[in-house]
């Protein structure tokens, strides 16, 4: 269905270059756009109208037409008859609706085919047929899952679909009401940073326009269509494993996920065992200044030095800070083996806890 304000503008477009007034009405006589006050109630005379059998008719001081479009009538368009020109005008602004109409319902047949496909509804071989004749090309393409902070509305998909709108091979379309999936067209993305460099774009523009925080998946470059419904599973994966072990991320590809992957795949039993294994019985509750200690322990890549000094505290304060955990723990962080086993500990029990 065509918004009415697209309707409004092509009416605001054509009546300023001919200065001939234009309404536009629904088939049930509701007035959808217009560009002058209509003073009287043309709802009876709409009505009867649109149920006649003429395409036009002169009638109150104004020629009707109506837009007709697969042989239904769509809407009934009235032309304010101030002089010889405003029947010609009112035609015209019938075909550009018409147009409009025709443009909007393909567009909307390559929504539709874009979600049976990522959704994974379509035979292979009913999948090209039909996206030859929506004139659908073959092409590399990659997945980008923009996961909204709160409740998305049209105005956030309508950037998003700006943001792209002079290429015709790229699609954005929604499958739930928190995500808006963009199908890119990655010809021109040549690397990992170019596709990272798309994701901070939406990011940033997203932000800046429309005050929102939002979160931007991507998975791998696909040569087919049938394999877009697997990159679009692999950018919500993305989501979904940054979710746990990269709060802070803003942009996640499915190709630098790490570990965090495998861990995401493990079952909660194999976890759970695992977790027995290591700390045994102990419960592993750090407070927040342990967890600083360890987070600037691991960055400076277990130099004690560099951490204390970046800790603002004396070595002997962090040496000691590191005694004490290993006594909770039963765990030496500042050896390599128990560090890493320690890191992996810590993101099985975040996935845990997301699980839970």
């Amino acid at each position: 269905m065509l918004s009415n304000h697209k309707l409004q503008t092509t009416l605001e477009e054509i009546s300023d270059i001919s200065k001939i007034g234009l309404a536009l009405y629904d088939e049930n006589g509701k007035q959808v756009a217009a560009t002058f006050q209509i003073e009287t109630d043309m709802h009876a005379e709409v009505v009867n109208f649109a149920a006649s059998m003429a395409e036009s008719q002169m009638l109150s001081g104004f020629h009707f037409f109506k837009v007709i479009a697969e042989q239904e009538v769509e809407y009934i368009l009235l032309a304010r008859s101030t002089n010889d020109e405003a029947y010609m005008v009112g035609r015209l602004a019938v075909c550009q609706i018409r147009n409009l109409i025709a443009s909007n319902r393909e567009q909307s047949d390559k929504n539709n085919f874009m979600q049976n496909i990522l959704l994974g509804n379509m035979l292979v071989v009913d999948m090209y047929n039909k996206a030859k004749k929506l004139h659908i090309e073959q092409a590399k393409r990659l997945v980008y899952v923009i996961e909204v902070d709160g409740r998305k509305d049209s105005v956030i998909v309508e950037m998003v679909k700006n943001l792209f709108a002079d290429r015709n091979r790229d699609f954005v379309t929604e499958l739930d009401e928190q995500n808006i999936i963009l199908i890119k067209d990655a010809t021109d993305l040549k690397t990992e940073e170019d596709a990272l460099h798309l994701a901070k774009t939406i990011v940033d523009n997203l932000h800046a326009e429309a005050m929102v925080r939002v979160r931007v998946g991507y998975g791998n470059t696909v040569n087919t269509l049938q394999d877009i419904a697997k990159s679009y599973q692999e950018a919500k994966m993305a989501l979904e494993v940054g979710r746990i072990f990269n709060v802070e991320e803003e942009t996640i590809s499915y190709g630098k996920l790490g570990i965090g992957r495998l861990i995401y795949q493990l079952p909660m039993s194999l976890c759970e065992m695992f977790i027995k294994e290591i700390f045994g019985e102990r419960n592993i509750d750090l407070d927040d200044e342990t967890m600083v200690t360890i987070q600037k322990f691991f960055e400076n890549s277990l130099n004690i030095s560099e951490t204390a000094r970046q800790l603002y505290i004396h070595r002997n304060t962090l040496v000691y800070r590191l005694e004490r955990l290993e006594k909770m723990i039963g765990l030496d962080i500042r050896k390599f083996e128990d560090a890493m086993t320690f890191k992996i500990a810590m993101m099985v029990i975040a996935h845990m806890d997301y699980q839970n």
